[in-house]
């Protein structure tokens, strides 16, 4: 029997944007990365050449036990509807749901792993009156629960591990993969949600391009402004939980570096934020979605001071698309 680190990959109710995603991991790129952990891909929809009834008796050969399993990824919700029948989205050829055979996999699967927002918490597909019904495969948005219920752990104990994002960055993934293949995931590597800390202990906010702007409370008030985002303009960069700012898409971008809010595409809930993604709500004229760990009191006392310490290339180029004044330099006495 081969040592490799069998992993099986479907997709169900979403977009296929996570995969899209990972297709561009690089330093190594996806296939190495795979090659490396010694990781053996069973079946991706889009990497793989079998179809149709080849796929089927590889589903049934792993849950007759003949194949082994090791990881079972599932990207896109899990479709319920409609009335509970999971009838609105059935596997190709096997006119059977789509959820039954997930949940049959995840019995016999090692470890089981939702990647993106659909497949963890429902995301996207879940928004509005969910039609189809859809959730994630152990939770339903904020909700414990899911296609699997609160209380299901895998053979090794762990629960379904949820690496949330919309898309999720190719090395939230691969990272996943890489440990789980090792067996150095444990339950103190996730947090409260079942997330990855190796990406969820940080913010977005940490290392923002325009955390200068932040700082002094200099906003942008439209798209292409330089200024920070967080005032008027949505972003919740600053409760956001991932290292999107440290570690970049394509060697170097990232939402806020394309000029977009963060609108928080890890958390159970992002998808209904009861408002615009690129507006902050407010009462009374203070932002209703205050930083991490920072009490309102502080907040408005804080921004207070930093407004009336705004340096004036700061209030300028924040309502600008370029820098238009630049920082002083020591010693050009002509600025100084």
């Amino acid at each position: 029997m081969s040592d490799l680190t069998k992993l099986l990959w479907l997709q169900s109710g979403g977009c296929g944007g996570c995969s899209m995603s990972l297709f561009g991991a690089e330093s190594p790129d996806l296939l190495t990365t795979l090659r490396a952990a010694g990781i053996e891909l069973l079946w991706h929809p889009s990497l793989s050449e079998a179809s149709g009834r080849d796929v089927l008796d590889l589903l049934q050969s792993i849950l007759d036990g003949d194949t082994r399993l090791d990881i079972l990824c599932l990207e896109g919700s899990v479709i319920q509807g409609p009335n509970g029948s999971g009838a609105f989205h059935r596997l190709a050829g096997s006119d059977r749901p789509m959820r039954d055979w997930l949940y049959d996999l995840c019995q016999v699967a090692r470890h089981v792993v939702a990647v993106g927002n659909c497949a963890a918490y429902g995301g996207i597909t879940a928004a509005g009156g969910n039609p189809s019904e859809a959730c994630g495969l152990q939770y339903d948005e904020q909700r414990p629960g899911g296609l699997l219920g609160a209380e299901f752990v895998d053979r090794t104990g762990l629960p379904v591990v949820n690496v949330a994002g919309c898309p999720t960055h190719p090395n939230w993934v691969t990272d996943t993969l890489t440990q789980l293949a090792a067996g150095e995931m444990e339950r103190g590597h996730l947090d409260v949600f079942e997330r990855p800390r190796s990406y969820t202990d940080h913010l977005v906010h940490h290392g923002c391009p325009r955390n200068e702007y932040y700082e002094y409370k200099a906003s942008a008030e439209k798209p292409s402004d330089l200024g920070c985002m967080m005032e008027h303009m949505g972003c919740l960069g600053t409760q956001a939980h991932a290292d999107c700012n440290t570690r970049l898409w394509n060697g170097s971008g990232s939402c806020l570096r394309g000029g977009y809010p963060c609108i928080n595409c890890t958390a159970p809930d992002f998808h209904e934020p009861g408002h615009a993604f690129a507006r902050t709500p407010k009462v009374a004229g203070i932002p209703v979605g205050l930083p991490t760990d920072m009490p309102k009191a502080w907040f408005v006392a804080l921004s207070a001071l930093a407004k009336a310490a705004t340096p004036n290339r700061l209030k300028n180029n924040a309502l600008i698309d370029h820098i238009q004044i630049p920082p002083n330099i020591h010693g050009d006495k002509k600025r100084e």
